[in-house]
């Protein structure tokens, strides 16, 4: 049979590595083995000294390729978002993008990651503040009252009656404007872009029909504001942030959830949820936020261009969102679910226990002159 030869690095060693099926190499193989190998070890080297300076060309070559995309583009922005690609927020920030990149010319790009690809609905405004991304898709419930415990005051139900009006609170009121500036000094932030999630109604897998259907469902808490309501109605609540929220319905850890319509089709929520109900209980607002730091040392054209299609974009956002909403409601009703709105006594005996109950707790989560403050505003 023929001679099984293992190649090492070591010489010294190559007789204890030839093996024949009878017995031992000659020392004659050795030789012949040792000569064969030292002509192959001397074209190798000859072959590297050709490829040197062709290795050298294509290094060169490279560096000056990438030296002249650093230089047609000069800014590079990363936008992480938790939402699917097919939720509203998350297509109006590709739109954003889009834009963005069309008219910068080369000399900025956003490239947008979603489906919490980079971080998730609880991490998105950390992210930011730290420049871990450069821009975030931030939904102000879940990021903002930690960092400012008054904007808590978005969650009071009845309180604002339109996106319109709740913005307009913190950039037109004194109250609202010194939460807003302290959020956002804090978290070294800016606004580009009002990009709503949509106005928050009640989905279980059970049936919901009024407040005395509630009790003893176990409802997912994504923010403090929630749990109020949720113990009024004698339901359990589990924390679980958004990315946890189809296993937990599909696994029964949860079979009740507050959201804005739109998501649970763009998260597929629709699959395990059977029933919804309304009224609205509050509008949630969500936002493009960029670092401000990275921000203030962009050209002023990109700065402006940035807030040009932030203001375009948002305004499209925000006029379609209610009826995105709608529309969901519909096809979830075509695939078999089932919407509530509450009337007559049904809709008394739920906004009694928001008043009496649920407003209380919310508002001990407000500094008093802010709340009221917000009413205020909200009744002129």
């Amino acid at each position: 049979m023929p001679r099984r030869i293992r190649l090492v690095h070591s010489r010294h060693r190559a007789i204890a590595l030839m093996h024949q099926d009878r017995g031992r190499g000659s020392r004659a193989d050795l030789h012949m083995y040792c000569r064969k190998r030292g002509r192959a070890e001397t074209e190798w080297k000859e072959v590297m000294k050709l490829l040197k300076p062709i290795a050298a060309a294509v290094l060169l070559s490279s560096a000056a390729g990438l030296s002249g995309v650093a230089q047609a583009q000069d800014h590079v922005a990363r936008l992480s978002v938790h939402w699917g690609p097919k939720h509203h927020s998350a297509i109006h920030t590709q739109m954003f993008a889009d834009e963005v990149n069309k008219r910068a010319e080369g000399r900025l790009r956003v490239d947008v990651f979603p489906s919490g690809q980079l971080f998730g609905i609880r991490e998105q405004l950390g992210a930011v503040t730290s420049n871990a991304v450069e821009m975030g898709g931030i939904v102000g419930v879940v990021s903002f009252p930690p960092i400012n415990k008054n904007y808590n005051v978005v969650s009071f139900s009845g309180l604002f009656d339109s996106y319109g009006e709740q913005r307009a609170f913190f950039t037109d009121d004194a109250a609202g404007q010194a939460v807003w500036d302290d959020i956002t000094k804090k978290s070294d932030t800016v606004l580009l872009m009002y990009n709503p999630v949509g106005p928050v109604m009640t989905f279980s897998t059970k049936e919901l029909n009024g407040i005395e259907t509630m009790a003893g469902l176990k409802a997912r808490a994504l923010i403090g504001a929630e749990r109020p309501m949720w113990e009024a109605l004698g339901a359990n609540t589990v924390s679980m942030p958004t990315g946890e929220v189809y296993s937990g319905l599909q696994t029964g850890l949860i079979d009740t959830i507050n959201s804005p319509p739109g998501s649970i089709r763009a998260f597929s929520w629709w699959e395990f949820l059977t029933h919804g109900q309304k009224p609205y209980q509050y509008y949630a607002d969500a936002y493009i936020m960029a670092n401000a730091t990275w921000f203030n040392g962009l050209p002023e054209d990109l700065q402006q261009l940035l807030m040009d299609v932030g203001a375009e974009v948002g305004k499209i956002s925000t006029d379609t969102i209610l009826r995105t909403g709608e529309e969901t409601l519909t096809e979830f009703q075509e695939r078999g679910g089932i919407v509530n709105t509450l009337a007559g006594d049904k809709l008394a005996a739920f906004q009694m226990l928001m008043t009496d109950k649920v407003q209380p707790a919310v508002a001990d989560k407000i500094d008093a002159e802010v709340l009221d403050a917000a009413k205020a505003f909200a009744a002129n």
